[in-house]
């Protein structure tokens, strides 16, 4: 099974959700590194809400700017996994969709696959190289683009709710939901033009909390705990 991973930054962070947090990173790297054992293709997008958050860092920058800012704080995420991945021994690359000097590779769809196919996982950092497109929207795109079999979102809440359940106690968790469902009652857990090209591409998506025990390779294996969101069931 071709599979995408979007990693939510934070998540990847720990407790404080800024900067790295090792072991946690270890976590998600042996994770990882058993579905490339078991015959699975990999491939990565990473956001960047640990080091950048837009405006919300300096709501007084241009928000232009503030978006280039946080497109290449991506690409340091993806190194920093791709690192991590090193340390475990599992064979991989970092993708941007502009050049970095000699320390990532440009992103050609037909290299990627081939890479894929031999066993090697692909980390996309950069999202999609233009401001006002996030991390989930790269993702999305990038399914589709090397033809992935499903999509996890791999976030730092467990599920989608019809509202915050940080904040409201008879929040309703969804175990599924159809794209069309999820557009209509405004749930933004997922970015709206992530939601649309997914829709329109009949891509399935798992999401979860990164934080649980084995939480990817359970996703991959259908035993999810979160929501499944699909164009119908």
């Amino acid at each position: 099974m071709r599979v995408l991973i979007k990693l939510s930054a934070e998540a990847l962070a720990g407790e404080k959700k800024k900067g790295f947090n090792e072991e946690n990173a270890l976590e998600v790297g042996n994770e990882i590194k058993k579905l490339v054992d078991e015959g699975h293709e990999v491939a990565i997008v990473v956001g960047a809400g640990n080091l950048w958050r837009g405006r919300s860092s300096s709501n007084k920058m241009d928000q232009f700017k503030a978006h280039q800012i946080g497109i290449l704080a991506t690409v340091m995420n993806a190194m920093y996994m791709s690192e991590i991945l090193h340390e475990i021994d599992v064979d991989n690359e970092v993708n941007t969709p502009f050049v970095v000097g000699d320390i990532t590779k440009v992103f050609l769809k037909d290299e990627v696959v081939e890479n894929l196919k031999k066993g090697k996982v692909v980390i996309f950092g950069g999202g999609l190289g233009r401001p006002y497109f996030s991390s989930d929207t790269a993702a999305a795109l990038r399914s589709i683009e090397i033809d992935c079999d499903l999509v996890l979102f791999a976030k730092n809440v467990d599920a989608v709710y019809d509202k915050d359940p940080n904040v409201y106690p008879d929040a309703k968790k969804y175990d599924k939901l159809t794209y069309s469902e999820m557009i209509e009652k405004q749930l933004k857990v997922i970015d709206l033009t992530a939601s649309i090209l997914c829709e329109e591409n009949d891509v399935e998506i798992r999401l979860f909390n990164l934080n649980k025990k084995d939480a990817i390779i359970d996703a991959v294996n259908g035993k999810n705990n979160g929501t499944i969101i699909k164009k119908q069931f």
